[in-house]
């Protein structure tokens, strides 16, 4: 079957538009996660310290004292914020990625859309094993 230069031009921008949206969203996997690791860093830093005093918080271009309970809890609920967009951008790739594959006309990724096991599933499986 002949493809005609117009069909065959469409075909390869639909590709490479799939392709440029998993590459940015996992880019941004990888910026959410060092931004993680750094308020992981000034978490475990204001864990250390203990102190009822001020700490120096930057906001942007502004800093702002606030005291260490304060920026922990701040630091923390950020922390819960950045995994959960992080999840939910992974849980978009594997969809993204299934589609650029059916575009290229390759099969779907087997495994990737595997669900962990809760903890009482796996402790229902631990009883059953030890048995």
């Amino acid at each position: 079957m002949a493809r005609g230069p117009e069909e065959v031009f469409n075909y390869l921008t639909e590709v490479e538009e799939l392709a440029e949206d998993v590459l940015a969203d996992r880019q941004q996997v990888i910026d959410l996660g060092q931004k993680r690791n750094f308020n992981r860093e000034a978490i475990r830093s204001l864990q250390k310290e203990k102190s009822k005093d001020k700490v120096w918080v930057c906001f942007g271009s502004t800093l702002i004292k606030l005291t260490n309970p304060q920026t922990l809890d701040m630091l923390q609920k950020d922390q819960e914020q950045l995994n959960k967009e992080i999840d939910k951008i992974r849980s978009q790739l594997k969809v993204k990625v299934n589609n650029l594959n059916d575009a290229q006309g390759k099969p779907e990724l087997k495994g990737f859309d595997l669900i962990p096991l809760m903890k009482m599933e796996m402790s229902s499986i631990h009883q059953c094993l030890n048995r």
